[in-house]
């Protein structure tokens, strides 16, 4: 579910579900730059576009076998899984940057973005920006993702405390984007899965007047995925609704 919010004219967020590659993804046009909804849209549906290419098997294949992976941004990508997903959100920000770099209109849109993808026993997350993978595990919520955000910044560097997020004036500068540069860092991570887990992607639309206790009771005080993803998107807009919130609940069988 995406909804404008209450106080801006133009959606800039897109989603997609991709049920036969299990492949999920949110991404936050940002608000500042040019166009941002033409770049979280052109993310999403590159990645659409790169799950589909039969070529990539072969290439990671290749890739493996030379051990070429292991510069693939200072980081082995042992799976095709984690591979596919990591090569999506790559080519996605190639394909902002180019597109933005033929259009005078365009020039500097951005986006962030989470992606998910899932095997029979794992999760597979991409992310850059601030859009956030939770996991919703027996009446726990745990944070997947980490934020690239200048907040976060500051917090592990210990020139900010978690509680004083709410008044730090800078809270929505973020530090990594798609579309801004020709090369962006990607970060990939892998966590297995059970029966029953929910894992919710969302924009910082969401989290940014949510706290993540109130995320939870809403989920749990849901019988579907629906009504949960309702009630998500009616909290932020309750909240203030200042920025689009787009949420996607998932659920493992």
């Amino acid at each position: 579910m995406s909804d404008v919010g209450r106080v801006r004219e133009k959606n800039e967020d897109s989603a997609v579900a991709i049920p036969e590659h299990s492949l999920f993804v949110v991404a936050d046009g940002m608000g500042g730059h040019n166009r941002g909804d033409v770049a979280s849209e052109i993310c999403v549906e590159s990645i659409r576009e790169c799950y589909s290419d039969t070529r990539l098997m072969k290439e990671w294949k290749k890739m493996h076998s030379q051990h070429l992976l292991e510069a693939n941004a200072g980081t082995v990508r042992h799976t095709f899984h984690e591979y596919r997903i990591f090569k999506a959100v790559e080519d996605a920000n190639r394909q902002i940057y180019t597109t933005a770099n033929q259009h005078a209109h365009l020039k500097d849109m951005g986006t962030t973005v989470v992606a998910t993808a899932f095997t029979p026993s794992r999760v597979y997350i991409a992310t850059v920006g601030d859009s956030r993978v939770y996991r919703i595990r027996e009446s726990s919520i745990t944070q997947l993702t980490e934020d690239h955000s200048l907040a976060n910044e500051y917090i592990k560097m210990k020139i900010l405390r978690k509680e004083d997020l709410p008044r730090f004036p800078f809270k929505n500068i973020i530090v990594r984007a798609l579309g801004l540069s020709e090369y962006v860092k990607v970060d990939t991570l892998y966590r297995s899965t059970k029966p029953g887990d929910m894992y919710l992607l969302c924009s910082d639309g969401l989290t940014d007047l949510i706290p993540d206790e109130r995320i939870l009771e809403l989920i749990e005080s849901s019988e579907t995925l629906d009504s949960a993803c309702q009630l998500l998107v009616d909290a932020a807009n309750a909240a203030g609704g200042v920025d689009n919130t787009t949420v996607l609940l998932v659920r493992t069988t």
